[in-house]
């Protein structure tokens, strides 16, 4: 779906306007009043009814406090006390993801739909062609029974008026590994055992009925304590916001952190160790090895095909190693990883060299309610010089093609790469595991396009893709130590 969306738009409204009561230090006082000042008496309704905006509003504020909607015991509890807790803890816990089952439609299971398109011809290709006698016609027009009926789409593909059309679920389709349940109100639940925090279902679902835990809340606390805050920011960042990555760092310095850094540094820490790890394995006559940059990929290992860990490479991510690098730098440095990617607050809660994680979406939301226009600053130089090859990591292709050019013609590298994770790509990386391999490098992205396809992204992957390429052009090569 479009980020361009009435959505969206809520979603970041929200955001925006608790980032401005956290750094204007009265989000208690003025959080209540939130859903009121969105749903004025006056305003048209998009549900039922404005009492119904107003309760959904209520609960997006409190996601965007970092906040599950599924840990409420009463919903008699002020949105002002949701902000006090925010302010005691030193990060939310528990899952990152969260449904606001008040706000969810409820859609029924996908299913195919015989539309008013039909012309009950002669040909009847559409009952002729099905496997499963599903299709009869009655009174001139085709009718699909849904007790025999299994969505395999052999009628839609047949029908010459194109008048059989397929009613998916936006979330449940978006979600790679059938992580996105219905409970017994009919209403969106997600399996946790399954669910590997890619944020699809988040960024498809057109009620906007489920929401990331934000921890705005509290790396705007972090800012005003005094110690040091790092921003680390992820090479996809190139595009997202009007002016150079200069430019977005002098903005991100604005916001009061003390210090911006690139996470392309880290990207060259792992391409080289990577790159020596890659060598190492196939000398030692294993088949293939895959990358470990994306941590919705390592979840679908861990959680639905864990024949494929002895696959995966054990060298840290880049957010790990350019974390660390901060730490070691300023101990007493607060660390906090800006990307595009949903999952990557999964992999900081579990990484104690990073203290937040923030999407582009979230750094939107404090650019405005700190009035800071990217387009208008000076600009900043990044005081650690990068690679292009580090930069390249935020597009499909990007990882392999830094192993590659660091190991030269060792081991006789051969590189794939899985663009977007969905049923099919887990098919085929099942079967790499029984010797069908086309490769011995594999790189895999759970976002089409790569990173800058991610869930927490504000620009289009077709054109921050180009961004990505001119900053990466920028930077210098990687070269064998």
């Amino acid at each position: 779906m479009d980020c361009n969306n009435n959505v969206t738009r809520i979603r970041r409204e929200v955001l925006i306007r608790i980032a401005k009561a956290a750094f204007d230090e009265n989000l208690p006082e003025v959080v209540d009043k939130i859903p009121h000042t969105m749903r004025p008496k006056d305003m048209d309704e998009t549900r039922c009814c404005i009492y119904k905006d107003r309760a959904v509003l209520r609960y997006r504020c409190m996601a965007a406090m970092g906040f599950a909607i599924e840990d409420e015991e009463d919903d008699f509890v002020p949105l002002a006390k949701y902000a006090d807790n925010a302010a005691l803890r030193e990060q939310p816990e528990g899952e990152i993801m969260t449904v606001l089952d008040i706000a969810c439609k409820g859609c029924v299971s996908s299913r195919h739909l015989i539309t008013d398109a039909c012309q009950g011809c002669m040909a009847r290709p559409c009952m002729v062609n099905c496997p499963f006698n599903a299709i009869t016609v009655v009174k001139g027009r085709a009718q699909i029974d849904s007790s025999k009926c299994v969505d395999c789409g052999k009628c839609r593909s047949v029908c010459p008026y194109h008048a059989v059309t397929r009613i998916p679920v936006p979330c449940e389709e978006a979600c790679p590994v059938g992580a996105i349940e219905k409970n017994g109100d009919g209403k969106a639940r997600i399996d946790f055992e399954k669910c590997i925090s890619c944020g699809r279902c988040m960024r498809e679902c057109p009620f906007g009925a489920v929401m990331e835990k934000s921890q705005v809340v509290d790396i705007i606390h972090a800012l005003k304590r005094g110690r040091p805050v790092v921003a680390m920011v992820a090479p996809a960042i190139a595009g997202q916001f009007p002016g150079d990555l200069e430019q977005i760092a002098d903005a991100i310095m604005k916001l009061g952190f003390s210090e911006v850094v690139e996470v392309a540094y880290g990207a060259d820490v792992t391409t080289r160790k990577e790159a020596a790890e890659f060598v190492e394995r196939m000398e030692e006559g294993k088949p293939f090895m895959t990358t470990s940059c994306c941590p919705a990929y390592i979840g679908t290992v861990q959680k639905h095909i864990p024949e494929l860990k002895p696959f995966v490479s054990e060298t840290a991510t880049p957010m790990h190693y350019t974390a660390m690098r901060v730490r070691e730098e300023n101990p007493e440095a607060i660390t906090v990883f800006v990307g595009p990617c949903v999952a990557k607050r999964r992999e900081g809660l579990d990484d104690d060299a990073v203290d937040y994680v923030m999407t582009f979406e979230e750094l939107g939301a404090l650019f405005v309610a700190r009035d800071v226009e990217v387009a208008v600053c000076e600009g900043v130089p990044f005081v650690t010089s990068t690679s292009s090859e580090g930069r390249g990591f935020a597009v499909t292709g990007g990882v392999a093609a830094a192993v590659a050019a660091l190991n030269g013609d060792k081991a006789n590298l051969k590189s794939i790469c899985i663009n977007g994770l969905d049923p099919a790509a887990l098919k085929r990386l099942r079967a790499f595991t029984s010797g069908n391999c086309p490769g011995n490098l594999v790189e895999v992205m759970a976002c089409e396009g790569g990173c800058v396809g991610g869930a927490g992204v504000v620009g289009l992957s077709r054109l921050t893709s180009k961004a990505v390429k001119d900053w990466s052009e920028r930077g210098h090569h990687l070269k064998s130590e």
